[in-house]
């Protein structure tokens, strides 16, 4: 029998690096094929290829034993071909209806397909409102939109790109399920994703690439996570080393911040308190669209409309300030979507280190002083191990995980006092990921205060002192992070903390 999928020879060039060197991979019907490989390894390049997204430059594709020419995602889409990017394809100014309208034939109702987006989201257990407009969308409810556009198509092959990287276990979970039940009624999946036990736990075969290349092809529930780490870097990651300390004095304190909705899908923020202190990391987590977006708003600056002392820096009432007085302030801030809001697309590496980087080193009566910005650009890849051509390479042209890395390597490169920073290891790959944890444990060993944002419960649990969760706009007491549970955890994420502080004798208030 003809395999679902089938890939001879792909090979991809750009101007300074082949994405794809002679790429063979084979895919059955109904096998869910993990692609696994660090960032830069080639593997978007080579699911934009099947999805007709990019060209190949020579090699050959075979569909359901059938030599195909995928020249672009219409025809891919007419095929059986569903794709989920790791960087949403989405309009901002339109709705979640809208914009999976665009992906279907002229002539679909509005208000069917409202039905159907809600009737396929209730059913995978992915929530969304179909009127919604996507700007008002976490990253992570941006993901349920993805998954959903594949889902109606009813796929013969189903590509994910880093799925989960945003989604909570529970929903994970759900996911999960709903890929198992997909793969028996025959369905292909490729999954591409740097979580090694998620890899183990759902995928039947796994092809390895590194520098473009294939290097091995493996059934994952035969291995260690150490040895498809192996297989992926060629090493085992470093272990990120958590010493307790004692914080220093407070930098930022919040007090009974409540902030109505700026538009009619945002979360009311209400009764939020907390401090972080010199030397240690607040770790904030909940599901994705409780809160958490706009508490880093009014945080960073972006939302002024709180209370001028809600928000106290260094005991400074900033409720009020702009992000630019913040950041001369000693505050820095990685946002969630990196592309567009962490990093300018069009604009080289150098160019958009001047988003946080507007100092005399940088800028001097002003005047742009390029080769200061490009060297320091060049700091930050050397140090962050930024795979790219250098710092003239425009953001976009970078992977998601080096992406990441530069942005966050930005901010910490200012050695701000206080550090909000969200999702910081989204759709990186395992040993990228270490070095940013560790990145954050030095910054906060340094005296920085850090408030990390993130849905990855085993990311906080490693690198936070203390834990926090949001849900419906308001936080939870928080709780030392080395006494905490997953079960007291995901309790909290459902709301389930009021009246009950004092069920844990070690609830810190």
């Amino acid at each position: 029998m003809a395999a679902r999928l089938a890939l001879t020879q792909i090979t991809k060039r750009y101007p300074a690096v082949v994405a794809n060197d002679g790429v063979d991979l084979s895919v059955k019907a109904g096998e869910i094929h993990a692609v696994l490989g660090e960032n830069g390894a080639g593997k978007s390049t080579l699911m934009k290829i099947i999805y007709g997204v990019t060209r190949p430059d020579s090699g050959r594709i075979f569909w359901n034993g059938v030599e195909t020419d995928i020249g672009s995602p219409a025809l891919a889409r007419q095929l059986g071909i569903g794709m989920v990017f790791q960087h949403f394809s989405l309009f901002d100014t339109l709705t979640v209806t809208e914009n999976i309208a665009l992906g279907l034939p002229k002539g679909t109702r509005i208000d069917a397909l409202e039905r159907r987006i809600a009737d396929t989201a209730h059913q995978y257990g992915l929530d969304l409102e179909p009127r919604r407009h996507v700007h008002t969308l976490s990253v992570g409810e941006r993901q349920r939109v993805e998954i959903v556009r594949a889902l109606l198509g009813g796929p013969q092959l189903l590509i994910l790109d880093e799925p989960t990287s945003v989604l909570t276990p529970q929903a994970v979970s759900k996911l999960f399920e709903t890929l198992r039940k997909l793969a028996s009624e025959g369905c292909s999946i490729l999954y591409i994703s740097h979580k090694l036990d998620e890899i183990r736990a759902l995928c039947h075969a796994c092809t390895v690439m590194r520098g473009g290349r294939v290097t091995g092809v493996c059934d994952p529930r035969g291995e260690s996570e150490a040895s498809l780490s192996r297989m992926m870097i060629g090493t085992e990651p470093p272990p990120v080393v958590y010493r307790e300390k004692p914080a220093g004095e407070t930098m930022l304190t919040v007090r009974n911040l409540a902030l109505p909705r700026a538009h009619p899908f945002a979360t009311e923020l209400a009764g939020i308190d907390f401090e972080i202190r010199a030397g240690e990391i607040l770790g904030v987590a909940g599901v994705s669209g409780n809160g958490q977006q706009e508490l880093l708003a009014v945080l960073s600056g972006e939302d002024t409309r709180a209370d001028a002392d809600a928000i106290m820096l260094e005991g400074l009432a900033i409720g009020r300030r702009s992000a630019a007085w913040r950041r001369g302030h000693g505050m820095a801030f990685v946002p969630e979507e990196r592309l567009g809001r962490g990093a300018v697309p069009e604009l080289s590496l150098a160019q958009n280190v001047l988003l946080s980087h507007q100092d005399d080193a940088t800028v001097r009566r002003g005047f742009i002083r390029r080769t200061a910005a490009r060297r320091l650009a060049a700091s930050i890849i050397e140090r962050f191990r930024v795979k790219t051509a250098g710092p003239w390479a425009t953001a976009a042209s970078l992977s998601g995980g080096n992406l990441q890395k530069y942005i966050i390597g930005r901010e910490v490169a200012r050695n701000p006092r206080v550090l909000l920073v969200a999702q910081p290891t989204w759709g990186v790959d395992v040993g990228a990921a270490a070095q940013i944890r560790a990145e954050l444990l030095s910054l906060r060993d340094a005296g920085c205060a850090v408030l990390v944002v993130s849905e990855e419960l085993d990311e906080l649990f490693e690198i936070s002192d203390r834990l926090v969760v949001m849900s419906k706009g308001r936080m939870s007491p928080s709780v030392k992070a080395m006494e905490a549970d997953n079960d007291l955890i995901g309790r909290w994420m459902s709301g389930l903390w009021t009246g009950n502080v004092t069920e844990a004798a070690h609830v810190q208030a």
